[in-house]
């Protein structure tokens, strides 16, 4: 078998139909990679490599843990694990034999493989942990001289400061996702939940720099270069685990480890039961901050001993919850979010006075609204309710301050009283990604770009591989126009995940309005979703390959998912290109058909998106030729949107503004108010100089003296061999 092979070289200990590579941290029946917990795995290896020979219950804690707390039922739990993975009794053990009062026997017969040589010539003799070398020699070593060799080796585990250029500050972390012991994927949500609640009370405390659970989701438990993972995550430590579940025992075992020398810190076992599970977290982050010599204030302590809400089924339920929303919150899966919020209410209606619940179910229920849910305004109206009760059961709870500052963001659009409630987030919990980066988003929309830069930037910092946080300060560099930024950041976001829709969109956006290159920027948007479809059709359109486009349209659903106000109907899409083949036929039932449905939305939309709804209505109108209709529901667009306050947008709905008037043959509202776009601090993201010679929407008016004017003003951003189209030349490619 190919894992059989892997261990030639190293020592390798054969029993029945087991072989055991302690060099490796592999167990292997048949051929097949066995499950176990790092510290059942050691305690195999030590009782196998002294079989028939006892191990007395001291001999094998002080071995095994001799930095650790072990409690009472410790031990007995790794026996009872590694006998489960065996096949093994107690009652009739083939393999591990209890001495009653005494300790344990391994009793099968053992074969040795290899010279045990090979990990120490690759590793150069280094310890790494989980691996054993005296056992591996198999030299039984006493708690004495393990504990004299920590004493030596503790000023290399967490010396001094480091002073390389770029090394990690010493009080820096990521916690790595734990691993599931448990038969199935059941109790993922449990597992993920334990390491999440130790995040986010490690996040907690001034002076750590704790990596957001966002960037380390995509690690393995135990990975097998650290140094990499650290240097990539920016840490000088990692904190690894895993968590067991046998009925309602609870067994979560901790390791803290220095990254830069691969070697244990700290470890300890914590054995509970569901009942009394919640309030390790606490306990957890209390020992890392004491092994990082981090200095806790009066609050930052009565914090970690705070329990969640005191009822474990309760807790249960939002880790349930909080599962679902972080699924849900990746392509923004809007029925994961739905359950999300149903599993949140049932925490609260478990335990009423559950404030972290009511914050994260509000915080959920205004992403939902923001994304386009059929029920906005109730919606809106319930996560505005559920923010003020979370902030009324709980101050100064950070995410109770981020609940209602999304409340104000997404739903009210008041970004002064968002700006308010994220700036009280971050000054509770300045090392939470999450505050950083909605202070970002905040600042952004109120027209402080470098500002929310620096913002989002800390933000990654802390979330540095995370591809959503890339994509987010990458379309705030398009905002001040400095492509070559954004693209860095875009390229950095694919880096991450390449199958990314959003940052691929970015990257083509970037690319295009930069240089005009409107066939490099296509071929950074191949692909069937209905995102890159929509954005190939835009590219198309830009080309005059007009039939092209509508056949890509038609393969997109119709659903509300693909199609929101903001990237217009699919019908007044249809609408437009039949009209720009001269199939005015085709095109104006469709107009109708778009007209019908944008202002079925005027009762349902509000803000930002209320605007959008009233210039897809003007876009209908002047396709069937009804421009003084057209003129007025751009005027009411104009008015929704300046009540927004929004800087962040501005820029591009004046634009498409100034579109509409130009579609209507209007220059005389069209060019100075397009003017006034390009030269707008936000413009970049949406539009930039170089499409006044690549955009159809500027052919009817693109003779007029003022638009003419406008092409001399911004001559230098003319792209090579491209002149201003004309009516004609868009015609003659269908």
């Amino acid at each position: 078998m190919g894992n059989e092979t892997a261990s030639e070289g190293v020592r390798t200990y054969v029993f029945g139909p087991f072989r055991l590579v302690p060099d490796e941290y592999l167990l292997l029946r048949g051929g097949v990679p066995v499950t176990l917990t790092p510290r059942a795995f050691n305690l195999l290896c030590l009782l196998v490599a002294s079989a028939g020979h006892l191990k007395s219950r001291k001999e094998l804690i002080e071995t095994l843990w001799p930095d650790t707390i072990v409690e009472e039922n410790g031990l007995p739990w790794n026996v009872s694990a590694v006998r489960k993975a065996l096949g093994d009794s107690s009652e009739e053990p083939r393999y591990i034999e209890t001495v009653r009062g005494r300790g344990y026997r391994f009793i099968a017969p053992v074969d040795i493989e290899g010279n045990g040589q090979g990990d120490d010539q690759r590793e150069g003799g280094a310890r790494r942990r989980r691996r054993w070398p005296w056992v591996t020699a198999g030299v039984l070593v006493g708690a004495a001289v393990v504990a004299v060799a920590l004493v030596i080796s503790w000023p290399r585990l967490f010396g001094g400061p480091q002073t390389a250029a770029g090394a990690p500050p010493p009080r820096s972390i990521a916690v790595l996702p734990f691993e599931n012991l448990n038969v199935g994927q059941k109790d993922a949500y449990f597992v993920a939940g334990m390491q999440d609640l130790i995040l986010t009370k490690l996040a907690g405390i001034n002076g750590l720099k704790v990596i957001s659970r966002s960037s380390t989701l995509k690690y393995r438990s135990h990975p097998p270069n650290l140094k990499l993972v650290a240097r990539q995550l920016g840490v000088a430590t990692v904190l690894e685990g895993s968590v067991q579940r046998h009925g309602d025992q609870v067994l979560v075992d901790v390791q803290l480890i220095n990254a830069g020398t691969d070697s244990h810190i700290w470890a300890h076992s914590y054995q509970r039961t569901l009942a009394n599970i919640f309030g390790v977290e606490g306990e957890v982050a209390a020992k890392v901050a004491t092994a990082l010599k981090a200095r806790l204030s009066t609050a930052e302590t009565r914090r970690l001993t705070t329990e969640l809400s005191g009822d474990p089924v309760a807790d249960d339920l939002f880790l349930r919850a909080e599962y679902l929303a972080d699924r849900g919150f990746i392509g923004y899966n809007l029925g994961l979010l739905r359950r999300a919020i149903s599993t949140y209410k049932s925490a609260v209606v478990r335990a009423p006075a559950f404030a972290l619940a009511w914050a994260r179910l509000s915080i959920n229920e205004s992403l939902l609204a923001w994304l386009g849910s059929k029920d906005v305004k109730s919606l809106e109206a319930q996560a505005r309710a559920d923010a003020e009760h979370a902030l009324r059961l709980a101050p100064d709870l950070s995410a109770a301050h981020l609940a209602l500052g999304y409340s104000d963001y997404w739903g009210r659009n008041d970004f002064k009283a968002a700006e308010k409630e994220f700036s009280a987030a971050v000054a509770l919990r300045p090392g939470d990604a999450n505050a950083l980066a909605a202070r970002g988003y905040v600042e952004r929309r109120q027209g402080r770009f470098e500002s929310a830069i620096r913002f989002l930037r800390k933000a990654l910092t802390l979330d540095p591989r995370n591809p959503d946080r890339a994509w987010g300060l990458g379309q705030t560099y398009m905002a001040v126009n400095r492509y070559a930024d954004a693209k860095r950041s875009f390229r950095r976001a694919l880096a991450l995940d390449p199958d990314n829709i959003i940052a691929k969109i970015g990257y083509a956006d970037a690319l295009l309005y930069d240089s005009g290159n409107i066939t490099h920027a296509l071929a950074e948007v191949r692909g069937e979703a209905p995102l890159l479809l929509l954005q190939q059709v835009d590219f198309l359109r830009y080309q005059g390959k007009y039939r092209e486009a509508l056949a890509l349209l038609k393969r997109v659903p119709a659903a509300a998912d693909n199609f929101s106000p903001d990237t217009r109907p699919k019908a007044l899409r249809q609408a437009n290109l039949y009209r720009r083949m001269g199939d005015g036929a085709n095109a104006r039932p469709l107009f109708e058909q778009a007209l019908t449905e944008s202002r079925a939305q005027l009762e349902r939309q509000h803000g930002i998106s209320l605007a959008a709804v009233w210039q897809n209505i003007a876009a209908a109108e002047i396709g069937l030729g009804r421009t003084a209709e057209a003129l007025d529901a751009i005027s009411q667009a104009r008015a929704v949107f300046a009540k927004t306050g929004d800087r962040y947008t501005l820029a591009g709905y004046l634009e498409r503004d100034a579109a509409l008037y130009a579609e209507a043959g209007r220059p005389d509202l069209a060019v100075p108010l397009l003017a006034r776009a390009l030269a707008m601090p936000g413009i970049g993201v949406v539009y930039s100089p170089v499409m006044l010679w690549i955009d159809p929407a500027w052919d009817r008016i693109h003779r007029a003296p003022r638009f003419q004017t406008l092409l001399r003003e911004y001559a230098k951003y003319q792209p090579a061999n491209r002149v201003a189209l004309t009516p004609a030349s868009t015609t003659a490619g269908q």
